[in-house]
């Protein structure tokens, strides 16, 4: 019988195999098991590739691949990043052991570890320059709601082999609470050590999770207190920042859901050294594991929104590649009755180092938003580095070491709670409940055209759930305005970054006269089916119509406000730099032609327009924010509310 000594000393003698352990936190599986995962890597160059088994497992359940994916892979949807040549890789698992911890733990070496130099490639008022940067210069010109932007811990272990990798990721065990994934994966020529908290993507059994995590709560010098933490979730910009990429990801889980997503949550998420807000989304989904690792590469969380112009800024921002940072593991298998299985963190909070020479990076980003205060964004990446520079000698572990025994915590207490509830509260009943098929028959058949931001995939789950047949087109599509042009049905301009005033812009080329031409048919009886422009394509509207566009003062980006929406009011979420302004004799003038404004009485910032056949929104009435909008887009599409009700 093989013990968890004998296995750690053949792991650990010269010539072994590539292997990984895992403290996993996975439903339905034991948080005090380790498990030993032994095989051959190998290194593909499409997720397609990966080599993932079909049919019966022999012995019930089994893991049969490890998979190393790399940021540079989100290549393979076509977006932006630098090609620093981390491979792909995939340990295929020949020989799997599953260990108590309480076994595991005392077999596991206890090194000295001697960390040689070690220091931030990007100094402390760098750093906070490059958030000025980006939340005047990204943020300020609408280019997307938020931005995560690395800065990399290097530095080298002396004398490093196997033997000192086991002893980190011992210490990670002892040192480390509420990690999801605690995981060392050596594969001969690189190691990855870390504890990372968020679940990138799970699937099993047609079910498929998501785990937004964002909002940092670092503890005070003096441990965490009830009113520091009380604080921090009642700050406006943590609770920004989290429903942000709750929506980022919900528009990749209506991309690989058959029903869209439900939102679960919020939780509380505590950690040795902070504590994150974490919402859990649910759905159902016919893709295979590939499919749908593809397609949510990667994380708002790591990224920023939208995910495609994120890439882009990040490639500005960031000189060189990230390596398996903001990537993912995946671990992937069969269940009992042969289904596929998926288990995979984002890979952050881990430590990627050279056995050869024991040169190590740990790399972590802040996520940026319009209230960043950037010398807090600072102090942010050092609290998420601090559970691997613990783990290598360079902090000193926190007093409290350990999650086993322990006694209550902060999120049990009842004031804790009800600060989460109250932020449930808030957001649209829509997205908290799982979502139902809509009735068959013969909806109308919509065309939802993208600019450049996924909040399309909620849009057409929204209109999906009225009943509609929809098709979702991108903007460089070829043949667009012809297509366009041609439609019958509901028609749906939806949103994107960048500024629509820019003559320059290839995008704002594309999108105007397809906008002016919608416009242009409703208004003289061509187009009879209803025409809704949203965010970008409502400002461009808004210019059709002769309303001047001007950047706001403050970036709306991610917020909730209350509006009067032709004379009702509802709670709206907004992602939007740039605004049309309507004073009061434009108002007049449109009036005149039949448009009704809804604006800010104070700003004159347009927040809808509608006329006979059209209407434009400001807000996104897909959004987690936006309290009623299937409602809203029912009326404005004339869909019969029985559909939804």
């Amino acid at each position: 019988m093989t013990t968890p000594a004998d296995l750690l000393a053949r792991l650990a003698a010269p010539g072994a195999p590539a292997f990984a352990l895992l403290h996993r936190r996975a439903p339905r599986l034991a948080t005090d098991t380790v498990e030993v995962l032994v095989g051959t890597v190998g290194a593909y160059d499409t997720l397609a590739e990966l080599p993932v088994r079909s049919g019966l497992p022999a012995g019930g359940p089994r893991h049969d691949l490890l998979a190393l994916v790399p940021y540079r892979q989100i290549r393979e949807r076509g977006f932006d990043a630098h090609d620093d040549g981390t491979p792909l890789q995939a340990l295929e698992i020949d020989e799997q052991y599953a260990f108590p911890l309480a076994e595991v733990l005392p077999a596991l070496p206890q090194r000295r570890v001697a960390l040689d130099g070690g220091t931030f490639d990007i100094d402390d008022e760098r750093y906070a320059g490059i958030v000025r940067r980006v939340i005047e210069d990204e943020i300020g010109r609408g280019e997307g709601a938020n931005f995560v932007i690395r800065r990399d811990f290097r530095g080298r272990l002396d004398g490093f082999d196997t033997g000192l990798a086991l002893t980190l990721f011992r210490r990670l065990l002892e040192q480390e609470r509420g990690a999801y994934w605690t995981f060392l994966v050596h594969t001969g020529e690189r190691v990855l050590v870390g504890a990372s908290p968020e679940v990138h993507v799970r699937q099993s059994g047609g079910t498929v999770v998501m785990n937004p995590i964002s909002g940092t709560y670092r503890h005070p010098a003096g441990g965490p207190t009830l009113d520091s933490l009380l604080e921090f979730l009642h700050d406006p910009k943590e609770l920004e920042e989290l429903t942000m990429v709750v929506d980022e990801e919900l528009k990749m889980m209506c991309t690989v859901g058959d029903l869209g997503g439900q939102v679960l949550g919020p939780r509380l998420k505590e950690m040795a050294h902070l504590a994150h807000t974490e919402y859990e989304l649910r759905g159902r989904t016919s893709l295979d594991v590939r499919e749908v690792l593809k397609e949510t590469m990667f994380a708002a969380t790591v990224t920023g929104s939208p995910v495609q112009n994120a890439t882009r800024v990040i490639h500005r921002y960031e000189g060189s590649g990230r390596g398996y940072y903001s990537g993912a593991l995946a671990l992937i298998g069969r269940s009992a009755s042969g289904g596929q299985q998926l288990d995979s963190p984002i890979c952050i909070r881990a430590a990627d180092i050279a056995p050869a020479t024991g040169e190590l990076v740990v790399r972590v980003g802040a996520t940026l938003v319009r209230h960043s205060d950037p010398h807090s964004e600072v102090a942010e990446t050092h609290a998420k580095a601090a559970g691997v520079l613990t783990a290598i000698g360079a902090l000193d572990a926190p007093a409290r070491t350990s999650d086993r025994g322990e006694g209550p915590r902060l999120a049990d207490d009842h004031r804790v709670q009800a600060a989460l509830d109250a932020r449930r509260a808030n957001l649209a009943p829509f997205w908290l409940r799982m979502q139902q098929p809509a009735a068959a028959g013969p909806g109308p058949e919509s065309l939802v055209v993208d600019g450049e931001d996924t909040f399309t995939s909620m849009l057409a789950h929204l209109l999906t759930s009225l009943g509609h047949r929809v098709t979702v087109l991108r903007y460089d599509t070829p043949g667009l305005r012809e297509r366009v042009a041609a439609h019958t049905g509901p028609l749906v301009l939806g949103p994107g970054p960048g500024d629509p005033a820019d003559p320059d812009d290839a995008k704002m080329a594309v999108l105007r006269p397809i906008v002016a031409d919608a416009l242009a048919g409703v208004r003289s009886g061509t187009r009879t089916a209803p025409l809704l422009a949203v965010c970008l394509s409502h400002q461009l509207l808004s210019a059709q119509l002769g309303l001047p566009l001007a950047r706001k003062a403050v970036p709306y980006q991610g917020a909730q406000e209350q509006i009067d929406l032709f004379g009702e009011r509802h709670t709206v979420g907004f992602y939007n730099t740039f605004t049309a302004r309507c004073d009061d004799a434009a108002a007049e003038r449109l009036a005149a032609e039949g448009v009704e404004v809804s604006r800010d009485p104070l700003t004159g910032d347009v927040h809808a327009l509608r006329g006979p056949g059209f209407a434009a929104l400001q807000f996104h009435p897909e959004s987690v924010l936006t309290r009623d909008g299937i409602g809203i887009v029912s009326g404005l599409l004339q869909t019969p509310a029985a559909l939804h009700g």
